[in-house]
């Protein structure tokens, strides 16, 4: 019969250390592979509204200042709805905002739109504001998709809509910049926001 050796007193703290590191290691490995679910579709929705104004305001700006004036006002503006729709989804939802998905989500949104406002100045000195519209969905698309992959499924999915108008946008002639900022920031938008609170919970 084999015999069993009793737990020597010294092991038990060595042991329970251990066991304390293993579950931190699984609870910050579940942590980083989580999605981030705070995206509002009712905000997304309201920045739809927000862009279609700001196009319509746009078309009458009068000037290429003033139209890049309008629609640099609404990024802020739309940053301003995003954060905000999301903090109260979160509360209401009881999920932490600032999360590890989420700080992937910021690092991997962020760089693209610093480059479109980067390149935004760059167009505007040498007058190649036509070029604008379709950097700007091409750049929105490619920070979705890229933030998306952290996010609920749909996400990356607009941001591939982004990318696809911007890309009509990029070889339109310019008669066309109106009809394709309207379909992309306004109406996709619109279309995503609609069914993200749908599916997911506002």
């Amino acid at each position: 019969m084999t015999r069993v050796l009793p737990l020597r007193p010294a092991e038990t703290p060595e042991m329970q250390a251990r066991a304390m590191d293993n579950l931190q290691f699984i609870r910050e490995t579940m942590a980083a592979a989580a999605t981030f679910t705070a995206v509002s579709g009712w905000g997304m929705m309201l920045i739809g509204v927000s862009a279609l104004i700001a196009t319509l305001a746009a078309a009458m700006a009068g000037s290429d200042a003033r139209w890049v004036f309008i629609w640099m006002c609404e990024a802020v503006v739309s940053v301003g709805i995003s954060v905000y729709t999301m903090i109260l989804k979160a509360r209401a939802n009881g999920l932490p905002l600032w999360s590890e998905p989420a700080r992937k989500i910021v690092f991997s949104f962020a760089p693209p739109m610093a480059v479109g406002a980067l390149l935004t100045l760059v167009c505007y000195e040498h007058g190649l504001l036509r070029l604008l519209p379709g950097e700007w969905m091409l750049l929105y698309g490619v920070g979705v998709v890229a933030a998306g992959t952290f996010s609920v499924r749909i996400v990356p999915v607009m941001g591939v809509a982004f990318m696809a108008i911007g890309t009509v946008a990029l070889f339109a002639p310019p008669s066309w910049t109106t009809a394709c900022m309207a379909a992309g920031f306004g109406g996709l938008h619109l279309f995503f926001g609609a069914l993200i609170a749908r599916r997911h919970g506002g």
